[in-house]
């Protein structure tokens, strides 16, 4: 294999003494999903690899946001108070193909690990891939859903939504980091949750179209805010809390890595760093970007994101220290200069960031899983079935 070599060999190595420990408490999924999946899974031929399964459910996920990107880029479509009434509704089949799109993505992904188990070809690669993507969806997800409400009336505007969304990327960060302490992922309750209502989302949508979002429940709070509400009540009223009490409990208890105190906010440094730089460029902005073209800055965020929280990955998964800043950091905070002292190249600025963070994604996981390959001798995309 030629081209960059983002792992090293300590970490090879530890993949290799890599196993996979999870928790899962879950009623709605020990209950409900698992047992659907179970019954899905039988129906894939066995000679399909999981991570095809992984990759076509990222691919649905991205075909939502490019599909509500033409019908919606700006998020007016479902507001009545407009600039101008040019933003027509967004056709109603476009919202069933998202809940069609958003049921296959969320059961493909429920599959691959039991595909995986099916054939006998798990191992650590598929997990990384798999939770690699899913540090990219956890961006796109949110951003689909948000153009439901709109940015105008009975909804939330594009800066309360920016916090929306590092709420919902910074409980990701933190379930990934809490098993970099305590070695075991713990799936939160939410996850499976919140899936299903959204799909239930799209489908009422796509049926009764959006004006049945718009609505007050008591104390005039609209449809939107409620939605916020949700959002920050799940991640401050139990995602969190339980990240940092299995935290807790891992020290407690020793059965974590029981990583000295600066080892253990190590990985914290990078996101708040980012935090801090993002929302500096918000505020700086002198063509207000995050109301101008909240798509675009959006979307760059949630890649750097998924690039730092992907190196996180990699090291929890490997057993090694995680990198201290993430290189990404270097032209997002030369962005930020540029626009404070460049105002009118802001526009161009946040185009060139955003393809630079986009490239550099790629390029990551496109040679990091090369590089998986390589040292274990096996393939991406396909396997040979080893089950009895």
């Amino acid at each position: 294999m030629t081209g960059k070599r983002y792992l090293t060999p300590e970490q090879l190595q530890g993949f290799e003494n890599y196993k996979y420990s999870a928790q899962d408490t879950s009623p709605l999924s020990n209950y409900v999903m698992h047992p659907f999946w179970n019954t899905v899974v039988k129906i894939c031929p066995r000679w399909i690899a999981p991570n095809v399964l992984t990759f076509v459910g990222f691919l649905f996920t991205v075909a939502n946001f490019v599909l509500l990107a033409v019908y919606d880029y700006s998020y007016y479509a479902s507001s009545d108070d407009t600039p101008g009434d040019q933003y027509p509704p967004i056709p109603s089949w476009v919202w069933l193909a998202c809940a069609f799109n958003h049921f296959m993505a969320h059961t493909l992904d429920g599959i691959d690990g039991k595909q995986a188990r099916r054939t006998g070809t798990s191992g650590p690669l598929g997990e990384l891939f798999d939770h690699g993507l899913d540090s990219w969806t956890t961006f796109f997800i949110p951003a689909c859903i948000w153009s439901v409400f709109g940015r105008v009336d009975y909804s939330i505007t594009p800066l309360r939504f920016y916090f929306v969304l590092w709420n919902v990327i910074t409980c990701f960060y933190t379930s990934h980091w809490e098993k970099y302490l305590t070695g075991i992922l713990f799936l939160p309750w939410g996850y499976d949750v919140s899936q299903v209502l959204i799909f239930v989302i799209y489908l009422v949508t796509g049926f009764c179209g959006q004006d049945i979002w718009k609505f007050e429940i008591v104390g005039g709070v609209s449809s939107g805010v409620m939605f916020e509400f949700m959002m920050y009540a799940g991640s401050l009223g139990t995602s969190l809390p339980m990240s940092f009490w299995n935290i807790y409990k891992s020290y407690r208890d020793q059965s974590g890595k029981m990583l000295g105190l600066g080892e253990a906010l190590r990985p914290l440094l990078t996101p708040l760093i980012f935090f801090i730089v993002a929302t500096v460029w918000v505020e700086a902005s002198a063509l207000d970007i995050i109301n101008s073209d909240p798509r675009m800055f959006l979307f760059m965020v949630g890649t750097i994101f998924a690039n730092i929280n992907c190196r996180l990955i990699v090291s929890q998964m490997s057993n090694t220290q995680c990198e201290l800043l993430n290189w990404l950091l270097l032209p997002l905070t030369a962005s930020v200069a540029i626009v404070i002292i460049f105002p009118s190249l802001e526009m161009a600025t946040l185009i060139i960031m955003s393809g630079v963070a986009t490239v550099a994604h790629i390029h990551y996981g496109i040679y990091v899983v090369q590089q998986m390959c390589e040292h274990f001798h096996i393939f991406c995309f396909t396997i040979k079935d080893r089950a009895e």
